[in-house]
């Protein structure tokens, strides 16, 4: 039997991370419009709240539909709050309902996984508790991690064990796991992590074997790094003049797409020397603000999964 933990306990545990830095960030004015569009289990926007005036507005989403009950339980009551079940290329949408484009304030994203969703094994995110090999940060879509493993092709999930976990190892566990798959369905985390243990020759120091490939398969099964192009650029439509983007990203792959794209809309794409284009008439619609920030020595202590925690600062110039 899987263990499970109630949403109410998952909220009491759950730290938000880089709390001070990300509220700071959005320099909040108490009768602004603001969007926590990865609402986890609501740290941030709690913050945001206290924060805002009766006049001031926040709206909440998330993906994970736990997330969204829990959004409810918490915020249900108050009026400046509204709530909706989507995913952050969906924003957009929703901020034309309600005529709020060129209206927002700011926007912050805590991107990846949240803590609650890696500690209830029956959510299959991680591979220190046994649990049904699930992934779906949205549990109403179709495709779980399970039924994509029983059906992707090998060389494929070598791609995707390589691209999106930067494992070295990567067609030697697809070969591992498309074998083991002959002999029974991979239903749980535990089945999957023994599989990939036995297939890495060696340890990193720290870091579990599975830790990479468990990585890259949640990030293929929720569309992760796909979706967060668009979501970025949406965010920067959504935002007024001088409205404020906060992005908390937890690997290099994320951090690398957040930062290229705040770069690119800060100094236009890098062009190839001897082109009849002049930087000068290109307008910058972002521009970074401070420096990038990590978490300290007493937030690491308090908090070690903040460990590889990057914050990054943008404000819409146009």
């Amino acid at each position: 039997m899987f263990l499970q933990h109630t949403t109410v306990n998952r909220a009491m545990q759950h730290q938000p991370v880089l709390l001070t830095q990300a509220i700071d960030g959005l320099a909040i004015r108490p009768d602004g419009i603001y969007i926590d569009g990865t609402f986890g289990r609501g740290g941030h926007a709690m913050a945001i709240l206290k924060k805002l005036s009766l006049n001031g507005r926040l709206l909440v989403l998330d993906k994970d539909p736990e997330a969204i009950h829990e959004a409810h339980r918490l915020f249900g009551h108050d009026q400046r709050v509204s709530i909706r079940h989507e995913s952050l290329i969906r924003l957009i949408d929703w901020v034309k309902e309600e005529d709020l484009i060129g209206c927002v304030n700011g926007i912050l994203l805590d991107l990846g996984v949240s803590s609650p969703q890696l500690d209830t094994p029956a959510r299959g995110f991680s591979f220190l508790n046994d649990g049904p090999l699930d992934m779906r940060m949205d549990t109403t879509s179709h495709l779980d991690a399970a039924t994509w493993l029983a059906q992707v092709d090998e060389s494929e999930l070598a791609e995707i064990l390589k691209t999106y976990g930067e494992e070295r190892f990567a067609r030697r566990i697809a070969r591992a796991i498309v074998e083991a798959r002959k002999q029974a369905p991979i239903k749980t985390t535990k089945q999957l992590a023994t599989l990939i243990e036995k297939a890495v020759p060696f340890r990193e120091k720290h870091k579990h074997p599975a830790t990479r490939s468990f990585q890259a398969i949640r990030i293929f099964i929720n569309r992760e790094l796909e979706e967060l192009p668009e979501g970025l650029k949406n965010c920067v439509d959504i935002l007024s003049t001088h409205g404020r983007l906060v992005v908390i990203s937890f690997h290099s792959l994320e951090d690398r797409i957040v930062k290229r794209f705040i770069k690119t809309e800060e100094k236009g794409e890098e062009l190839p020397r001897g082109l009849p284009v002049r930087y000068s008439e290109f307008q910058s619609r972002l521009k970074h603000i401070g420096r990038t920030v990590r978490s300290d020595k007493t937030e690491l202590k308090n908090n070690p999964r903040a460990r590889s925690a990057v914050l990054r600062i943008a404000e819409k110039m146009i």
